[in-house]
């Protein structure tokens, strides 16, 4: 009875959002650096898979910003991967500083929002983590907010049916992050965290894999597998729609393996880690979050964990929020 009552609130928060578009299927073979004549798109596509999976960290490193702007609460940066939206380019990360105390360590969590995050998403928690003494940055995303190019209502580029397109933007969220951490630890902050919703988590997970200055890292809402998200989750029907009868999940899931947290799960083993899940998402399905905390324990790679009792959406609401606060609160001032 609890479920059906919660999977009906997560249906009908899921139908506000009226601007999601069937988009076409695209391979994107230009996005990640594929000659668009190749007589066999989807072979290329897994090889260059392969290929990145053979040095991931390779994948995730660029080289250091050319430089900072830091005003006013906001720091600012060029992208290390250039995009052809000029918008897009540009990185934004609101910074809320913590009062520093003399004697104690500089500590920062670099957070993640979830995908179509508003600019008012997280703020709450940004605020919570500084008047605890932690300070706190939230980035935006690629193609969120001012970075949205004017042709899409919704940030589709960075999740979607065109399937290089996808793996370019996610890839770009990890370099800026690492890049928003470069700042941090020239600012001298020597104990630094980080933290992601949804398909935040996902990105969070391969930045904290991808960058050992990361001690601790709050994942809050978790998959193994950024295919299967895609497509079984409540969010992302229309994502799917457009791959129908040209792609299927098991060649999807080698596509975006690079993307995706289950080949990283030994890398995380040296830091503090958090894995949150909600006992009634839609979203990302139950038995997925189940699949990677499983994993995590099969390999005796230590984590936190605590189960939210809502859904997906419904983490965002009263009490939940909360809840999901407390949490993410207690385990970085425990861990940085």
């Amino acid at each position: 009875m609890i479920a059906r009552a919660f999977h009906a609130w997560e249906r009908r928060l899921a139908s506000v959002d009226n601007n999601r578009i069937v988009r076409p299927f695209e391979w994107g073979l230009d996005w990640a650096g594929l000659s668009t004549d190749a007589p066999d798109p989807a072979a290329a596509l897994a090889r260059h898979a392969a290929e990145v999976m053979r040095d991931t960290d390779a994948f995730f490193t660029a080289p250091a910003s050319p430089g900072f702007a830091y005003r006013d609460g906001v720091l600012e940066f060029p992208s290390a991967l250039e995009t052809p939206y000029e918008e897009n380019n540009r990185v934004t990360v609101r910074v809320f500083p913590a009062r520093e105390r003399a004697g104690q360590p500089k500590r920062a969590v670099l957070i993640l929002p979830q995908w179509n995050a508003d600019p008012g998403g997280h703020v709450g928690l940004c605020e919570g983590l500084a008047r605890f003494g932690i300070t706190a940055l939230r980035l935006v995303l690629p193609y969120h907010e001012h970075r949205r190019p004017p042709e899409i209502p919704r940030a589709d580029y960075i999740v979607s049916s065109n399937v290089g397109r996808t793996l370019h933007a996610n890839r770009q969220a990890v370099l800026d992050a690492k890049r928003a951490i470069d700042w941090l630890e020239s600012q001298g902050y020597d104990r630094i965290g980080i933290m992601g919703t949804s398909l935040g988590s996902c990105l969070s997970m391969l930045t904290m894999t991808h960058d050992a200055r990361i001690r601790a890292g709050a994942f809050n809402h978790v998959s193994p597998y950024f295919a299967d998200v895609v497509w079984r989750g409540l969010s992302t029907r229309h994502v799917r729609e457009g791959f129908e009868g040209t792609v299927s999940l098991d060649a999807l899931r080698d596509y975006w393996m690079p993307i995706s947290p289950w080949p990283f799960i030994d890398r995380v083993r040296p830091r503090k880690t958090l894995l949150i899940y909600a006992r009634y998402d839609l979203t990302f399905p139950v038995d997925l979050s189940k699949m990677l905390l499983d994993e995590f324990s099969r390999r005796g790679v230590p984590y936190d964990t605590a189960i939210l009792p809502c859904g997906h959406y419904t983490t965002g609401k009263s009490p939940f929020k909360f809840l999901d606060g407390y949490h993410l609160v207690k385990f970085f001032l425990k861990n940085l």
